[in-house]
């Protein structure tokens, strides 16, 4: 049960961090880098590694958007 609720928070993340790949939204993805966090938290306490590893997926590319943007933009 916990792995369905991280992976339909990583989708909600995934969804928040398409938004922020828009130029001159980047900044956003400092504010919705603690959704895929906690659905990572919860991926971790269930037994299956899906959910897990899908948000850490959606936070590396969070990660990466906000270090090409220089952190701002």
């Amino acid at each position: 049960m916990l792995n369905i609720l991280s992976i339909l928070i990583g989708i909600v993340g995934l969804l928040l961090a398409i938004i922020g790949l828009v130029p001159l939204l980047g900044w956003t993805n400092w504010i919705w880098l603690i959704v895929p966090i906690i659905g990572a938290g919860l991926g971790f306490l269930s037994k299956s590694t899906t959910g897990r590893n899908f948000n850490l997926f959606v936070i590396a590319i969070m990660v990466i958007r906000l270090a090409l943007g220089g952190g701002v933009i």
